[in-house]
């Protein structure tokens, strides 16, 4: 069963500084039919204005994947973190106990554009904890790229929680298959292009919940260029 979350949906706010679509009740936005997908808790599609930013803010118990799809955002954390994040990254967060951190758009002239995430953790009092990795636009293209797992395989980030999470760019006509084991749910966002998903169109800003599915197939419906697109595969 594929159940679409179309992108128009969403809950959308624009604070000037900051355009932002909520996949998932968030902040001042609340849908009691849409607060989360098994362990997936949260999916902000984020647009910061050059200059603009998250000031110093305060997480805890949650995992946190920041997905960068266009730009360079600057991390500074209260674990003593400094970092950017540019295009291709991923980013993790283990708020744990607690942890402050603040994003900026430090760029004069270029937009930020990406995905928060969050998920909820295995257990709660966790150490904080922070890993970024660069994934290229060869290893995500007409494949399944692995970014964030339980056990870091294949080069991904860890992530405590058992979800394993795939990047993938798809060439118009071009597919995968994802296998999903018995008791298993995904959820499929798409960032650009259009995909079929069992025969369900999506295009940019959908999401879908999947169940009681035994695989996906994932085709690329972009004729102009590539679809983008994150895979959930959820315990």
């Amino acid at each position: 069963m594929i159940t679409v979350r179309p992108g128009e949906a969403r809950g959308h706010f624009d604070h000037g500084w900051l355009n932002t679509f909520h996949t998932f009740s968030f902040a001042d936005y609340y849908d009691p039919k849409h607060t989360h997908f098994r362990n997936l808790r949260v999916i902000n599609e984020d647009t910061v204005q050059p200059g603009g930013g998250f000031g110093t803010h305060p997480h805890r118990d949650m995992e946190i994947i920041t997905y960068i799809l266009q730009g360079a955002l600057s991390h500074k954390d209260s674990m003593g973190t400094g970092s950017t994040i540019r295009s291709g990254d991923v980013q993790r967060m283990s708020a744990g106990t607690g942890v402050l951190h603040s994003e900026f758009n430090h760029s004069p002239n270029e937009l930020v554009r990406l995905l928060q995430i969050w998920i909820f953790p295995e257990q709660r009092g966790l150490k904080p904890s922070y890993e970024q990795k660069t994934f290229s636009t060869e290893e995500k293209l007409n494949k399944l790229r692995l970014v964030a797992s339980r056990d870091g395989s294949e080069g991904s980030v860890t992530i405590h929680q058992d979800v394993r999470l795939y990047a993938g760019l798809l060439e118009g006509g071009k597919g995968v298959r994802h296998e999903l084991p018995a008791g298993r749910g995904a959820w499929i966002q798409v960032t650009s292009g259009a995909v079929e998903v069992n025969g369900k169109r999506l295009v940019a800003g959908d999401g879908a919940a999947i169940e009681e599915e035994k695989g996906l197939e994932i085709t690329g419906r972009d004729e102009q260029g590539r679809a983008e697109f994150l895979l959930f595969d959820l315990a």
